[in-house]
């Protein structure tokens, strides 16, 4: 007897659609029979969704860092930045870019709900949207640094920063010394999501005592 096995030699249950995905999928197609949208229109929307991730924040830090006048122009004017590095970050009302220093680090956090730059940072995680992190990250952000590997020391400020529907914030971190000698390419990997939500420090970063 062969050991060999077609796809059909066993049966597979079918993918059974939640209702609510059901109606999705109707309603596109009722868009598509009646023309309003296309194949096209959908699949350009689904590429633009997937090119959404901490990989384009990760670029803004990184080109920041190496570059004090787009450091400068990133902080001022933070939507015409990314366009100026081909983000489009348009569909933000308000965005905010909070730069750490030796002397305060920047946390931000949603405590409604889970708004978030998602041009910038793709989809956010979901400790982010969690109700444990919405509360803790306003009386004990400290602490939650802690848990992220960040030990701020106490003569260092903490800045708590409230996401909105009207306003989104990204935290530009502090480089992490010893990369003085790195290209922007290798510098953006050093750069995390959680970094720029500020919850921990970048790649390589040295706590200190």
């Amino acid at each position: 007897m062969s050991n060999d096995h077609s796809a059909d030699d066993h049966p597979h249950p079918k993918h059974e659609l939640s209702p609510v995905a059901k109606r999705i999928y109707a309603i596109r197609e009722l868009l598509l029979e009646k023309g309003v949208l296309t194949q096209r229109d959908i699949q350009q929307q689904i590429d633009y969704q997937e090119a959404r991730s901490p990989a384009n924040g990760a670029r803004l830090v990184a080109r920041a860092w190496v570059d004090p006048d787009f450091r400068a122009h990133l902080i001022a004017d933070p939507k015409a930045a990314c366009a100026e590095i081909g983000i489009d970050a348009t569909s933000i009302n308000e965005f905010v870019v909070l730069e750490n220093s030796e002397k305060v680090r920047h946390m931000v956090v949603c405590t409604l709900c889970s708004c978030y730059p998602r041009p910038i940072l793709g989809r956010p995680p979901d400790w982010y949207k969690s109700l444990n992190y919405r509360k803790r990250a306003v009386n004990d952000p400290r602490g939650i640094m802690r848990e992220f590997g960040m030990d701020v020391p106490d003569n260092v400020e903490v800045r708590v920063h409230d996401s909105t529907a009207d306003i989104r914030y990204l935290v530009l971190p502090l480089r992490p010394a010893g990369t003085e000698g790195m290209s922007q390419e290798e510098l953006e990997k050093l750069v995390t999501r959680d970094s720029m939500i500020g919850v921990s420090d970048p790649l390589g970063a040295v706590p200190k005592s």
